[in-house]
């Protein structure tokens, strides 16, 4: 069973900065894009920032300049480091990652559970 397991998260004052992790286990060939979404109250999941297999890095563009996201594609691992955070960047984060199936090679888009940034203070 393909999991992703996220860390990290939490309450921060404005201007303030969070790391978030997340590491991808299970039966995985491969993973294609792998990044973070949020979600906060009353509204849709958004991206946030997303790393292609062949390196390409895309940001929503609130978040440009402000969080860098990071890939180690060896330990199957995305991490997004977030500074200057404000009361718009609270949300629930979660890990996303488009898995190919070691068993079956077919597509597989894993999720985390959530990990809640609050920015507040």
């Amino acid at each position: 069973q393909v999991r992703l397991v996220e860390s990290g998260g939490g309450l921060v004052q404005p201007g303030g900065s969070l790391r978030l992790s997340c590491a991808a286990t299970g039966p995985i060939y491969s993973i294609d894009n792998m990044g973070w979404y949020r979600q906060a109250p009353g509204k849709e999941r958004q991206m946030v920032a997303n790393v292609a297999d062949n390196g390409d890095i895309t940001y929503l563009d609130s978040v440009k300049g402000r969080f860098t996201i990071s890939r180690d594609k060896t330990k199957k691992t995305v991490s997004l480091q977030m500074n200057n955070l404000n009361v718009e960047d609270t949300a629930i984060y979660y890990c996303n990652a488009e898995v190919i199936l070691q068993t079956s090679l077919r597509d597989y888009d894993a999720w985390g559970r959530g990990t809640q940034v609050t920015v507040s203070g």
